[in-house]
């Protein structure tokens, strides 16, 4: 068996729900997508053509033949209905149950046994979405794509997927091709309708894909699912609805937080197929949804409005004199981390650590931690001969170090962190920035510490360092963080260094002798409604933009 087939094999037959990303659709979610997609029982759905992608235990591939079944008796037809659909599982399990549930439901429409085996066997598809063959085109591509991490994919797979799929980009999870190869299937005027995490939708690996639907493409509705209940399990990352037709580009309606009620959803469709906004629901209409790779910025109009003039006024934060970046990743803390006064090393190979718990309460207290800096001043990694102490430490945590990726690609530098230290970092003012939270947590720490790999610093040889924490903390940083970044279960933002240097701040030179003490002071007290108000005043809000900001 070649290695492409048994990988599949494997994930046919061994994987388990979590490897295979399998999160299950509430049915008034999956109803609402019918409805929102066009696939209702009032229209000649025996003439047109659905495709399920990855249909699992069948939540939306058993809402849709329960409607094509509807519209076909309502219609009082005869003919075929093989054409009508196509769903894939890989997972044989899980297929050999699903089939049997719609066995059940086609006797119960009165289709004749013989005749639902053939249409079974000719609607569903035992294999992989990504390498199965499929012929035609569809009017529908409706589903929940799986959610599998890179790591998970057994590597001669991944390189398959990679050669097929331009959009697989980056760090990209399995989602990304599911929805290339949905889109690439469409017919003309076809509707894609499709639930899954948003964060393609902004960041990095995502831009391939947003320059796809850009180019080609009309994302007509966007629906977000913050903070909704729309699988049966608890997710980490927010999914949303996205709504994508072949057709030409146009406005997009977007809408917010749903309600997960039959009534309530049934309503939202009917609004959004529509095609204007509606405040009455939370309907706002973007006109430029798409351009390009560009992250898709769909907030609220007057919040986008505000965002393009800063963006057109103030330069970008590092464009300001000030530079973003992360903490050491060792791929192996266990072994390179300790408290500082246990660690039998020598004392120079050993740097002060900063950790989110050491800025948990909004300034630095030091819990004792250090980090292992296996690298000399000037970047090259350290000969252990000349550190007994550090090479007896690390022969004795070398399964683990020696174990790491980054160790595997180089053997004669098995010791090294994934990043470079530098250890003039730690002994430089900086500000502190965890990458998951909710409300303004922006640290000033005056040197002595080398950031973890879960905190974010900046630094400035221009700005003033307290100057900067005030405007960090304010709610005009966070409205430049919130339109690019992903939101997490919880309301929680990513503060990652790309939505970072997307904050627009303006030139220290500019920024008058008054201001500059205000915002030192509002920083130093942390007197985050000040931060907010002058922030406001030197950014030169509106009162009503201040208070849209704070909402």
């Amino acid at each position: 068996m070649c290695p492409i087939a048994e990988a599949v094999d494997r994930l046919a037959h061994d994987s388990d729900g979590g490897e295979r990303g399998a999160v299950f659709t509430r049915r008034e979610v999956v109803d609402f997508m019918l409805d929102l997609a066009g696939y209702t029982p009032d229209r000649p759905l025996h003439q047109l053509r659905l495709l399920e992608p990855s249909f699992g235990s069948g939540e939306f591939l058993l809402a849709a033949v329960e409607r094509l079944l509807t519209a076909f008796q309502a219609a009082g037809s005869v003919g075929d209905l093989s054409s009508c659909i196509r769903a894939v599982e890989l997972h044989s399990n899980t297929f050999n149950t699903t089939k049997h549930i719609l066995e059940v439901l086609l006797a119960r429409f009165g289709v004749p046994e013989p005749e639902a085996a053939r249409l079974l066997n000719t609607w569903l598809i035992s294999g992989d979405f990504l390498l199965s063959p499929l012929s035609g085109q569809f009017d529908f591509v409706i589903g929940n794509p799986p959610y599998v991490r890179q790591e998970l994919i057994p590597a001669a797979l991944m390189l398959e997927y990679r050669k097929r799929y331009a959009t697989l980009y980056a760090r990209a999870d399995l989602y990304i091709p599911f929805i290339e190869r949905s889109l690439g299937l469409l017919a003309d005027g076809g509707q894609c309708a499709l639930i899954c995490a948003d964060r393609w939708t902004k960041n990095r690996y995502g831009a391939p894909l947003r320059a796809l639907v850009a180019g080609g493409f009309h994302l007509r509705a966007y629906v977000d699912m913050v903070d909704t209940p729309a699988f049966s399990t608890q997710v980490i990352a927010y999914p949303a609805i996205t709504l994508i037709a072949k057709a030409a580009p146009g406005p997009t309606l977007v809408a917010e937080r749903p309600a997960i009620e039959v009534a309530s959803l049934a309503l939202l469709a009917r609004a959004l197929l529509h095609g204007v906004a509606n405040d009455s629901l939370g309907i706002s209409r973007v006109d430029h949804a798409t351009a390009g790779s560009q992250p898709w910025v769909l907030s609220s109009a007057p919040k986008r409005a505000l965002l393009r003039r800063l963006e057109e006024q103030f330069p970008l934060l590092e464009d300001a004199g000030c530079k973003v970046g992360i903490g050491v990743a060792t791929g192996a803390d266990k072994a390179f981390i300790a408290k500082m006064d246990a660690l039998d090393v020598e004392p120079f190979r050993k740097l002060p650590l900063a950790t989110t718990k050491d800025i948990a309460s909004g300034q630095v207290h030091w819990l004792g931690l250090c980090v292992i800096n296996p690298f000399e001043d000037d970047g090259k990694l350290a000969n252990l001969d000349h550190y007994p102490k550090l090479r007896a430490y690390l022969e004795s945590h070398r399964t683990l170090i020696a174990g790491r990726h980054v160790a595997k690609k180089s053997p004669a530098n098995w010791y090294r962190t994934i990043d470079r230290i530098t250890p003039a970092l730690a002994a430089r003012p900086k500000l502190l920035i965890p990458d998951i939270k909710g409300s303004a947590h922006v640290v000033y720490e005056p040197g002595g510490l080398y950031p973890h790999h879960n905190l974010y610093y900046v630094e400035s040889n221009e700005w003033d360092l307290r100057a900067l924490q005030a405007v960090l903390l304010s709610s005009v940083a966070r409205q430049f963080v919130a339109a690019y970044s992903t939101t997490m279960r919880g309301g929680y933002l990513r503060f990652q260094a790309q939505y970072l240097r997307r904050i627009r701040l303006p030139s220290w030179s500019a920024v008058p002798l008054a201001m500059r003490e205000r915002l030192v002071r509002a920083a130093v007290a942390f007197d985050l409604p000040e931060c907010d108000r002058a922030a406001a005043e030197l950014y030169g809000l509106t009162e009503d933009e201040s208070a849209m900001l704070a909402q």
